[in-house]
């Protein structure tokens, strides 16, 4: 099962997966940038030049429509295995990349992605 979550909770999660154009410098573990954004589209919507609704716009057309989702899944699977966790910066509730992939995923392959649930500071999984 692929999940998501955030570099916040690293230290809980078994199998992380970067999909951000850039981790945090401490990361040392795999990245995926094929799912990230790209800088021009992210750094307008970090200057507020571009809302949410154009974010996802921009993101779907230039990064998910070049790809297709089941190569993409079947490579996840292959290369990290069947119980990855896609990380990017974001808190659960906050808009996030991430949050888009997983819309993806679940709209072209009816595979549900799921945000990663934690409690007290331990992962459950579901």
């Amino acid at each position: 099962m692929i999940t998501t979550s955030y570099f916040a909770q690293l230290k809980h999660i078994e199998n992380p997966l970067s999909i951000c154009g850039r981790a945090p410098d401490w990361y040392t573990g795999p990245q995926y940038k094929m799912l990230a954004p790209k800088y021009w589209f992210f750094k307008e919507y970090k200057e507020g030049n571009i809302d949410q609704d154009k974010y996802t716009e921009l993101f779907i057309k230039h990064v998910l429509v070049p790809l297709d989702a089941q190569q993409v899944y079947n490579y996840l699977c292959a290369e990290y295995g069947r119980n990855v966790t896609l990380l990017c910066y974001e808190k659960p509730g906050d808009f996030c990349h991430r949050h888009i992939v997983a819309n993806w995923f679940n709209n072209n392959l009816n595979i549900k992605v799921e945000e990663l649930k934690f409690n007290k500071g331990d992962a459950l999984w579901k």
